[in-house]
């Protein structure tokens, strides 16, 4: 029978302007009460831009953007509001984009054609009909002053509804060189957040949740190591981190009977973890600290013991955190000599290798020994193929279920993410599933692999043959959340945590 996300029972961790995680810019629209945001950039992930109603801060309409956003401003009668965005990109050009949002029905156009676009530092609505646009130069060759100046130019439309995606031309754009000066609106961004929401705090992306037996909720997330949540939805307690790995918590492995929880912490997004820190469940308080060789990922076994599994590299993309493993599994691209057994990779190709899981009784994570490490397979099963890694789970029959993408070398490609469950033996393909976007967080239960991916989807398989059972846009009241975190908790209940901070409780039928 397909299964399918019913209902949202509750959502821990909510606020006003929830959606923008981080505020960078605001404008507001007094006559028609409306506030319009913009997030603060992010690595690898889109920056949020959202309409809010002034009166009740329902989210109108939600955009998510490339580059950083600049500058905006609402139309003066229709429903729409211009968004600028771009940034250097740190060698040569200033790329970037003119967005324009209509906030009635969502639709977002693209207006500048050409591969890198402009980047647009300033707007103005001169009348129903001219926008006027301030644009970086297009780059920064033998041109000191590109920083501090730009171009004004007034870009006319008769129907401001009915445009089109790269209908903007290069030319348009050309006009008289004038100061730009690009200031920064975070302080005054804030300030008016907190003057039209008062329980508005900033939130950031929750990497991890689990659900303890007395039904309170524990998540990490950026800036925090752990926090804990009460079944009534009041936070009850927050650890920050420890000294100086402030980058906030990544995978969560609860010990119950211990009465702790680890937590694996980082320094920054571009790191593997610095850290492992325990805590203790009654009030998140620091117990313990274990500060691995290598960067790792923190993983629960199948016994339910904490282990560290190395990444194979600082990138957290190069890491393969398998939940619920009878073994220890993680990549590799080290030489032959470093492990026990198994066929020599060769190169560099990485492979999946792996080790025993903890005892029982151990009391804390610790790294595999290099002896007691077993070459097992490619990670990449397609020849010709290499790919990064990506969460992963131990089905209850002992198979692998991992995610991961296809490496390109101009960027992924379609259909260049995928699914794949394999034999944890010999690394055999019992079916694979592809699509177009990276997946974000992932867990199963005895019959159904649960995947998050980046653009807000969930998709549901069969364990069996890998076959569709639903799939659809998790949304948080009117507009699309992002999964990156995602538990199955009990039969039909899955706990998900999303990119702006919020924890969402679903039921499936």
């Amino acid at each position: 029978m397909p299964l399918r996300i019913d209902r949202i029972d509750r959502i821990v961790g909510d606020r006003p302007f929830a959606e923008i995680e981080r505020p960078a810019l605001a404008v507001a629209d007094q006559d028609r009460g409306l506030l319009g945001v913009a997030g603060a950039p992010t690595w690898r992930r889109p920056v949020p831009v959202g309409v809010y109603g002034t009166g009740d801060l329902a989210c109108r309409a939600l955009l998510r953007s490339r580059h950083p956003v600049c500058a905006m401003a609402f139309h003066p009668v229709l429903p729409l509001l211009a968004v600028g965005t771009g940034c250097y990109d740190g060698g040569y050009f200033f790329e970037g984009q003119l967005l324009i949002l209509s906030w009635d029905s969502g639709r977002v156009v693209s207006l500048i054609g050409g591969g890198r676009g402009r980047m647009v530092v300033g707007l103005e609505w001169l009348d129903e009909h001219a926008l006027q646009v301030l644009v970086a130069p297009p780059d920064d060759w033998q041109d000191k002053a590109a920083h501090q100046e730009g171009h004004v130019a007034v870009v006319s439309r008769p129907d401001w509804p009915a445009v089109t995606t790269s209908s903007l031309g290069h030319a348009e754009l050309a006009g008289p060189r004038v100061p730009v000066p690009r200031s920064d609106g975070s302080l005054a961004a804030r300030a008016a957040l907190t003057r039209a929401g008062p329980g508005w705090e900033p939130r950031r992306t929750v990497r991890a949740v689990e659900l303890l037996r007395d039904g309170r909720i524990l998540a990490a997330l950026d800036g925090v190591a752990l926090e804990s949540w009460l079944p009534s939805g009041e936070r009850e307690w927050s650890a920050p981190g420890i000294e100086g790995i402030e980058g906030g918590g990544r995978e969560i492995v609860v010990d119950e009977d211990r009465g702790m929880a680890w937590v694996s912490l980082v320094s920054s997004d571009w790191e593997g973890s610095k850290a492992v820190a325990g805590f203790s469940l009654s009030g998140g308080m620091l117990l313990d600290q274990v500060v691995p060789s290598v960067p790792v990922s923190l993983v629960r076994c199948a016994n339910g013991r904490p282990a560290l599994a190395p990444t194979g590299g600082h990138r957290p993309r190069a890491g393969f955190p398998v939940r619920n493993g009878s073994r220890v599994y993680f990549r590799t691209v080290d030489r032959p000599a470093r492990v026990s057994a198994g066929p020599p990779a060769g190169g560099t190709e990485p492979w999946i290798v792996a080790a025993p899981m903890p005892g029982s009784g151990a009391q804390r994570p610790a790294e595999p020994a290099a002896t007691a490490v077993d070459r097992l397979f490619p990670h990449s099963w397609a020849p010709g193929e290499r790919h990064f890694g990506g969460p992963g789970v131990e089905a209850p029959e002992g198979s692998l279920v991992h995610a991961g993408t296809v490496y390109h070398p101009r960027g992924r490609q379609p259909g260049g993410s995928f699914v794949i469950r394999r034999s944890a033996q010999a690394g055999t393909p019992l079916w694979v599933f592809r699509t177009d976007r990276p997946a974000t967080a992932m867990d199963a239960d005895a019959d159904h692999a649960y995947i998050g991916y980046d653009d807000g989807e969930i998709i549901v398989l069969g364990l069996r043959d890998g076959s569709v059972r639903h799939r659809a846009r998790l949304t948080a009241g009117a507009v699309t959340a992002i999964p990156t975190a995602l538990t199955v908790t009990a039969p039909a209940q899955l706990l998900v945590g999303t990119s702006d901070g919020r924890i969402l409780d679903c039921s499936l039928h």
